[in-house]
């Protein structure tokens, strides 16, 4: 089949020609145009799980990959996965994955045609997307200008007002002078949040409950800002009481088309970056969907974007929306989008990179079903999330009807302080919102990883939790009922205790014919019970 922007470019040569109809092209020059424009090898300019989903999803599609390593990374999953694998530096990802003149040599060295920047380290960098496609090479996101005017949270916030986006009130100008914000602050109403303008994830983020913080919450944020994105502006907005977090799915490609899809409800967070999302949301009705994917698809029209991008809101107790931001990337949790829509939200990236139209309209995004997303972290839920590091000794993953894993790790591999500590993600779908929460609930249990602590035990504590099972949460909610979670922790450990100590009582004067295996041991109270069937 004749690739569809060949077929643009060629239409548009033979009309510059004056369109004669007695004009041919010859199928030679046809087929050279779209193997000039089609990909045959990317390199991946990131690491763990979401570079295992590109390399996945290149594979499906007989795309070469290319991976970059560190010191850190060296027998890491992502490497041993694609077709090559390069050198990028040592362990800290300024002189890695962040090191842009290696990546320029790997390219050259390794012949890629494009690059894949998948999300963080410089997903967002307009000065690597711009070298990249003046080297000549496919650039696999949207435009330098897209990237510069929706990544400036100010800039974005001026483009949403103008397609008559509701906006938090706020500033739309970076600030300096803290009596100017003491100011700015009491005419917007206490609490206000002072925040990064260049960047997200939480990151150059404070709120200031009155005005003797605003001078602290300003240098903290605009310190960090400097360190996260190397851009300290910071601004004020805000702070909205019981809000959720609710996001749009947007693609557009180079023929105008742009789709919207359903939300993603990602209000369960620690210190604003997001543990558990879901979609649909328990808390938005058929009308205010329509209504967030309305004002999503104005604000992606009116930025020209191309390729896949992300719409965030928050939403009130009274289900009143703001345009929060917008993510020019990928996201994480992507996949429950694509579990109930049934697409590969990757492999359009590819073709729209390409240059090929969607392979979809809006009426073909009809949802099935209902997803929910764990990001298995390597931190101690119950610690206030303290990193977790050291090697993983064992590792059981979950399986069966309607279980998703994209990990990024593997057994015997060392988690290092280096990186972001997301291991993977766990995804479960369901018919239904009850049956998604049972399969994940099931998934968690059957997930074990020794050696080193994992939000494992406390994603499952939480959806077991009524306030998630009754869908009655919002972005304040873990913190509201963090104690209970770590109530019910410290009772299932002296549950454990006790089993531990009963199961030693029955058994020590017996002879166990048939011992188990270090790895069939999952606690005391089953350990008892399969000695006893197997005497």
């Amino acid at each position: 089949m004749v690739h569809e922007t060949g077929l643009y470019l060629i239409n548009h040569f033979v009309n510059s020609l004056g369109n004669s109809p007695n004009f041919l092209i010859p199928n030679q020059i046809q087929i050279a145009v779209i193997l000039w424009l089609m990909i045959h090898k990317i390199l991946i300019a990131n690491r763990g799980e979401i570079a295992v989903r590109i390399i996945r999803a290149c594979r499906e599609m007989g795309i070469a990959t290319v991976a970059m390593y560190s010191d850190a990374d060296r027998l890491a999953p992502h490497i041993l996965k694609a077709d090559e694998a390069y050198y990028a530096g040592p362990s800290p990802s300024s002189e890695s994955y962040l090191n842009i003149s290696r990546i320029f040599e790997i390219i050259q060295q390794s012949g890629a045609d494009a690059v894949h920047p998948g999300y963080g380290f410089l997903s967002e960098n307009t000065a690597f997307s711009d070298e990249i496609i003046r080297m000549g090479v496919t650039w696999i996101g949207p435009s330098a200008e897209s990237i510069t005017t929706m990544g400036d949270k100010m800039a974005a916030r001026k483009l949403a007002m103008e397609v008559n986006a509701p906006i938090i009130p706020g500033t739309t100008q970076s600030i300096t002078d803290p009596e100017k914000a003491k100011k700015l602050a009491d005419e917007i109403g206490y609490p206000v949040l002072i925040k990064a303008a260049g960047g997200g994830g939480g990151k150059g983020m404070r709120i200031v409950h009155d005005e003797k913080e605003i001078i602290s919450a300003m240098e903290r944020a605009s310190s960090e800002a400097g360190k996260a994105f190397s851009d300290d502006r910071i601004y004020i907005e805000k702070y909205l009481e019981e809000p959720h977090h609710i996001e749009i799915q947007v693609f557009a490609d180079q023929f105008g088309n742009i789709v919207t899809f359903g939300e993603r409800e990602c209000s369960v967070q620690r210190r604003y970056q997001k543990i558990i999302e879901e979609s649909p949301s328990p808390f938005i009705t058929d009308d205010l969907r329509q209504q967030l994917q309305k004002t999503a698809y104005d604000i992606t029209k009116k930025c020209k974007y191309l390729g896949a991008g992300t719409i965030e809101f928050l939403v009130d107790k009274h289900r009143k929306f703001y345009f929060l931001e917008m993510n020019t990337r990928l996201q994480v949790e992507h996949p429950v989008t694509e579990m109930i829509y049934g697409v590969d939200l990757v492999k359009e990236q590819l073709h729209v990179a390409s240059g090929k139209p969607l392979s979809f309209n809006q009426n073909d995004l009809q949802p099935n079903g209902h997803a929910i997303e764990c990001r298995i972290y390597a931190e101690d839920g119950y610690q206030n999330f303290a990193p977790s590091i050291g090697f993983i000794k064992e590792m059981e993953t979950p399986n069966g009807p309607g279980i998703r894993l994209d990990e990024g790790v593997r057994e015997g591999q060392e988690i290092s302080p280096y990186y972001d500590p997301l291991l993977g993600k766990l995804i479960a779908w369901g018919i239904d919102r009850e049956e998604s929460m049972h399969r994940m609930i099931r998934a968690l249990d059957e997930f074990r990883v020794v050696g080193i602590d994992t939000t494992i035990p406390f994603c499952r504590e939480f959806i077991a939790h009524s306030a998630f099972r009754q869908g009655q949460y919002c972005t304040h909610t873990l913190n509201e009922i963090i104690s209970d979670l770590k109530e019910k922790m410290q009772i299932s450990k002296t549950g454990d205790l006790i089993a531990g100590s009963i199961a030693a009582i029955i058994h020590s004067s017996k002879k166990i014919v048939k011992p188990l295996k270090k790895d069939q041991i999952i606690s005391k109270w089953t350990t008892a019970g399969r000695m006893e069937s197997l005497r």
